[in-house]
């Protein structure tokens, strides 16, 4: 199960070298870790989670394979892109596909890296993405009414899905009339799934990258402020990063990384922080599953039932469902592993209605 946030942001805001931070960082865990594919617009990052090395020295395993999230460089975004200006119809395609939005705002100021704009404002550079997203989504369902209304004048099925669908298009019409994301309409829990099949642009919830300049990395500026203030407001969350620091901390060998963040007064890197976001942003929840091979964790999202988490190691193992020998994290440290947390009675078995909690440790039981 992989999730994507897609990286967005004008021309000389930083997106590029903040990219090529997540790279860099990407290409270097890969020599760690399996499962790492770098093409040449993806980074797949491995979450950081210091429970890991933690699980991994009382199982005593081999190797720790931790959870991951993609990033897609998203090119082609300036002002018209919803007019096909720019790489405007491509970059609408490849953003319907991601989970998330990640729009790198530009904080900063130098007089060497001109402004598409020609001035820093980060609250108008948002609203130019917003709006070019905005236009994209009404005429996206403008042209969809007149072929819904026929749909649902018929009988049967497809008649009442089209119904459903009309309603759920002209609500969303109505608020993008308004000036407001898609992601802001209400709906009911039943609606989710029909509101994605929209394909929206507006539908993804967004994280804002207030990309500073260094001496700012650690407290934020006073536009990297506004950024937050306006995130705060929409429910969206905002990260301060400096893009230059972060390419700097991705060229350093791993033992001398630790030094250098302390030097500029930073307890992690800004990666990091924008990947846990990310991981918060969409929801998502980590069990563990540890033995002698390997400790390691596995992406659901919050609120998934026993099988479908099976599910994400393999279909087998939710089809054949039987029970899930359950741990939680904190009891698995407390007894120093299964055997001392069995012994203790911390060791539950669950069924097919148990939600996973995030840091659950578990084996899955499965008829073949």
């Amino acid at each position: 199960m992989g999730f994507k946030c897609g990286i967005v942001g004008l021309p000389n805001v930083g997106k590029s070298t903040l990219f090529n931070a997540l790279t860099q960082t990407a290409a270097a865990q890969a020599a760690n870790y399996p499962f790492c594919t770098i093409e040449p617009n993806v980074g797949e990052i491995a979450v950081p989670d210091p429970r890991l090395e933690k699980l991994c020295a009382i199982a005593k395993s081999q190797e720790i394979i931790p959870t991951r999230i993609t990033f897609v460089d998203i090119a082609g975004l300036v002002r018209g892109a919803s007019k096909g200006e720019g790489l405007g119809n491509k970059f609408l395609a490849t953003i319907r596909e991601v989970d998330a939005v990640v729009h790198v705002v530009r904080c900063f100021v130098d007089t060497d890296i001109t402004h598409v704009e020609g001035k820093i404002d980060p609250i108008a550079d948002i609203e130019i993405i917003e709006t070019e997203l905005m236009l994209a989504d009404l005429d996206s369902l403008e042209k969809r009414i007149d072929n819904l209304e026929k749909k649902a004048k018929g009988q049967g099925e497809d008649a009442k899905l089209a119904k459903e669908t009309l309603d759920l298009v002209k609500r969303a019409l109505a608020l993008l009339q308004d000036g407001k994301p898609a992601r802001a309409l209400e709906r009911k829990p039943e609606e989710e799934k029909l509101f994605h099949s929209l394909g929206l642009l507006t539908s993804a919830p967004v994280l804002y990258a207030c990309n500073v300049e260094e001496a700012s990395a650690a407290t934020g500026n006073e536009f990297s402020k506004r950024v937050e203030e306006r995130a705060k407001a929409e429910g969206a969350v905002a990260v301060v990063i400096s893009a230059k620091i972060e390419s700097e901390i991705a060229a350093l060998p791993q033992e001398e990384r630790a030094d250098y963040l302390d030097a500029v007064g930073l307890k992690e890197t800004g990666l990091d922080r924008l990947v846990q976001a990310g991981y918060s942003l969409l929801h998502l929840a980590t069990y563990f599953t540890v033995g002698p091979k390997e400790t390691r964790a596995w992406t659901i999202t919050q609120g998934t039932k026993a099988p479908a988490a099976a599910g994400v190691i393999h279909s087998d193992f939710e089809h054949g469902f039987i029970r899930a020998e359950t741990i939680a994290y904190d009891d698995y440290i407390k007894y120093n592993g299964e055997a001392g947390a069995r012994d203790a009675g911390k060791m539950r078995l669950e069924g097919k209605e148990y939600i996973v909690a995030d840091g659950d440790v578990l084996h899955f039981r499965f008829a073949n």
